[in-house]
């Protein structure tokens, strides 16, 4: 949960690099929110809380997103590769799966060696 929680903190946060571990367990926990908001919102026959929660959370899932892609050395545009029907989807998962530069990049310090702050 420290995982999700640190994404939030950085809300808006699109420079510097993430680790895996950061940009996984944040859609992991993001994941399993939005499953239980659509089952309450089929139970009371309205999805407006899960349209809610994925307004609140839209710009700091394309800030992870973005700052994992700079720990693998790549630009945040890349992001776009996602709109490439078929093979996009999953080209941007092995960009975003793949380990990350261990030297420091234009992005910055390699985030396995800096202090965490969770």
């Amino acid at each position: 949960m420290n995982w999700y929680l640190a994404v939030l903190k950085n809300y808006a946060g699109f420079s510097g690099r993430a680790r895996r571990k950061e940009y996984w367990m944040f859609t992991l926990i993001n994941f399993v929110i939005a499953v239980v908001l659509q089952i309450v919102g089929f139970a009371i026959d309205t999805q407006v809380p899960y349209y809610i929660y994925f307004a609140a959370t839209l710009i700091p899932s394309l800030a992870v997103a973005v700052r994992r892609l700079h720990d693998t050395g790549r630009s945040g545009w890349w992001l776009l590769i996602a709109l490439v029907p078929l093979v996009g989807a999953i080209v941007l998962i092995v960009f975003l799966a793949s380990e990350g530069k261990p030297e420091t990049n234009e992005h910055g310090v390699n985030p396995k060696l800096s202090p965490q702050a969770v």
